[in-house]
């Protein structure tokens, strides 16, 4: 096909396209370039999704993006990447003192998403630019940027929508905030769309609740860039613009530095998934299948783990006595009863506070699990200083301080939950974790508890290896010899950023939680909003399950929180001295067989997504029929109407229901009282 070259004058900018296609349309969508709107638009199904997208990046502490550029090629070709086999229009920005811009978007015939990215590059570039002088002089400050053959930027932004109007105005649009991390109790939220700006971190969804059509957008790499989603409404239920860039830093990424900038003669941004589905929960699950095609989650051979962690009740209490009597507790009261995972075997694990323990007599807990039929579990912290003392010497690798090895902003050691940050990238903590892992090898343990992982991602004034310029990029580093050296224990990740995904089984969806009603609340505040994580690990982690000095319901609620989570972790203090009730409680709550039988791993998902805090109901589909659960957070009994609609199941169909606790029957056509403080847990059987 023979090129054909358009010419645009635009608010005094000379804007040149030529191109063989300016479009492409395939796989239900068409993308094409405008050269009026001096951006991209994109249709799915032939309805419009968004005009005038375009890229942007900073350059000298300055923002530019594809509208400045003042020539423009584009180009489509065939591609087979780990997304499948499907098609690529790449578009090639090209103007005098600026790097050569390549914007891509991919799309793939049995995807409801496309992807794209884009490169910055210096070569030589003979493209004479002819708008104003104004606008010459401004890129002439940038023109020196590639005299030493290279680009450097902090902020690359994929996807700029400065008007979004895919979903009509109403009451019931959302937008979803996702946190970067699960640190200091933050947690999810669905926002009307009456806020001014909002921040989602990697990725976030905006739909609308009544019909659940909405869209996902959102990065799928995480190796150099932290990155975020940026949304600002009409104040009045209506979407405004949305920007997905790499380069976020910020409280919320813990961080007091900008973010670091990538360097060389070509960089690139990340890539971003851009998404339109007809329910956001689809979305969301096919978000988290792209990030696992592009970084595939690290499996475990064994069932899903079921057992107990020290750090519940016992926390600082923990002693060898006391963890060789509660192995034996479970093996006398709780494995046989009811409380195994499919493999009939539970984790013993020790958390903070084992280092008081001999060698000797850590290799003897490991013995005494494996005799009861057992997996030992251990815990460590390998970026982070709690003793925040500089001169101190490191242990592991005597020839340096701690003050050598600190992460520093503006010259001062980073603090966060009461720590001082290391660098990953530092050759103590390969030393460290050599010696760690050849300590836990030895002892037997096949399982670690990693904690207070968000330090070593932070932004720094530098880091020990040069060529890492991000926090991101130092984290990867740090975790790649963490698996290195741990990767052949069970890795469950506690305090940790979302992203990346792949050096772990498990994560713990949130913060600590403990057992009343508001821990309940809160880990299913993140499972209503962040159950997909299952789909980037194998598994979510609920946290401990602590029963004592709560209420029954209480206890049924937070017993049900854990199962329809993940993993299934007891917190009571098992040990002689323990709590009675503690115990007394375990064994009613923890053994029953119909609710246990639920802890596949698989996550359950929310039914709504309109809640104030948490939503309260949830299901699972299984092949025979689904799981319902509603929880009651709060202090009054409730009455609720299984919402058949909408978890799939037909009004006009004869069905069996069973609540799962009660083990009574359940009449679909009737309310169905919860207690106050309580959950209701109703299996619907479609044969």
């Amino acid at each position: 096909m023979k090129a054909i070259r358009l010419s645009v004058f635009l608010a005094g900018i000379f804007i040149a396209f030529s191109c063989s296609e300016n479009s492409i349309e395939s796989y239900g969508w068409k993308i094409g370039y405008d050269s009026e709107g001096k951006g991209v638009t994109i249709e799915r199904a032939s309805k419009r999704v968004c005009e005038h997208l375009y890229a942007s990046f900073m350059l000298n502490g300055k923002n530019f993006s594809t509208k400045e550029y003042a020539d423009v090629q584009c180009k489509t070709e065939s591609i087979t990447d780990e997304f499948g086999t499907g098609k690529a229009f790449v578009l090639t920005y090209k103007n005098h003192g600026l790097p050569v811009l390549e914007q891509s978007f991919y799309i793939y015939p049995d995807k409801d998403y496309l992807l794209t990215e884009f490169t910055l590059e210096v070569k030589e570039n003979k493209t004479e630019f002819t708008g104003s002088q104004d606008k010459d002089r401004l890129l002439a400050e940038f023109a020196s940027e590639g005299s030493n053959g290279n680009v450097s930027s902090n902020y690359m932004a994929p996807v700029n929508v400065d008007h979004f109007d895919f979903l009509r105005t109403s009451a019931e649009n959302r937008a979803l905030f996702i946190p970067f991390d699960n640190d200091c109790w933050i947690r999810y939220r669905s926002h009307p769309l009456n806020f001014k700006e909002l921040t989602s971190y990697e990725v976030a969804s905006v739909f609308n609740n009544d019909s659940r059509n909405g869209i996902v957008v959102g990065s799928v790499e995480h190796d150099s860039w932290k990155s975020a989603v940026k949304m600002t409404s009409d104040q009045s239920n209506g979407l405004n613009s949305l920007v997905c860039y790499g380069g976020a830093a910020d409280s919320l990424t813990r961080d007091s530095k900008p973010h670091g900038a990538l360097s060389g003669k070509k960089i690139k941004s990340p890539k971003v998934l851009l998404g339109v589905f007809d329910d956001w929960r689809d979305g969301l699950d096919q978000y988290a299948l792209a990030n696992a095609a592009v970084a595939p989650p690290k499996t475990w051979n064994k069932a899903i783990p079921f057992g107990w962690n020290s750090w519940g009740v016992m926390q600082f209490k923990l002693t060898f006595p006391k963890a060789m009597e509660v192995s034996d507790f479970f093996r006398t009261h709780l494995q046989g009863n009811g409380f195994a995972n499919p493999d009939s075997t539970v984790y013993i694990g020790l958390d903070s506070g084992w280092n008081r323990f001999t060698e000797e007599e850590l290799k003897t807990f490991v013995r005494k699990c494996k005799e009861n039929g057992q997996i030992a579990g251990i815990y460590w912290t390998p970026f982070t200083d709690w003793g925040k003392r500089p001169e101190a010497t490191v242990r592991e690798a005597e020839s340096y301080k701690f003050k050598d090895i600190y992460l520093y902003a503006n010259g001062n050691p980073q603090e966060l939950d009461g720590a001082y940050a290391i660098d990953p990238t530092h050759p103590a903590i390969e030393e460290r974790m050599k010696k760690t892992s050849d300590l836990f090898r030895r002892c037997g343990f096949e399982y670690v508890k990693m904690d207070f992982l968000t330090h070593g991602a932070m932004e720094a004034d530098k880091w020990y290896r040069s060529e890492i310029r991000t926090g991101i990029q130092a984290y990867n580093y740090g975790m790649q010899l963490l698996n290195e050296y741990f990767g052949d224990m069970y890795i469950n990740l506690s305090i940790s950023p979302i992203f990346p995904a792949h050096y772990a089984q498990s994560r713990r969806i949130a913060c600590d939680a403990w057992n009343k009603i508001k821990d309940t609340e809160y880990t299913m505040n993140a499972v209503s909003y962040g159950w997909w994580t299952d789909k980037v690990y194998q598994y979510n982690d609920a946290d401990h399950v602590v029963l004592r000095d709560a209420t029954d319901g209480e206890n049924r609620a937070r017993v049900t929180s854990a199962v329809i989570t993940g993993l299934y972790i007891a917190g009571e203090d098992f040990s002689r001295e323990g709590d009675a009730e503690g115990k007394e409680k375990s064994l009613k709550y923890l053994t029953n067989i119909h609710i246990n039988k639920i802890a596949t791993g698989a996550t359950f998902r929310p039914v709504e997504g309109n809640g104030e805090k948490s939503e309260r109901q949830f299901m699972r589909e299984e092949e025979n029929g689904v799981y319902y659960v509603c929880f009651n957070y709060g202090d009054n009994d409730m009455e609720v109407t299984i919402p058949s609609d909408r978890i799939g199941i037909d009004r006009k169909e004869e069905y069996t229901a069973i609540e799962l606790w009660s083990n009574e029957a359940v009449d679909l056509k009737e309310a169905l009282t919860i207690p106050a403080k309580d959950v209701a847990v109703v299996f619907i059987n479609k044969r």
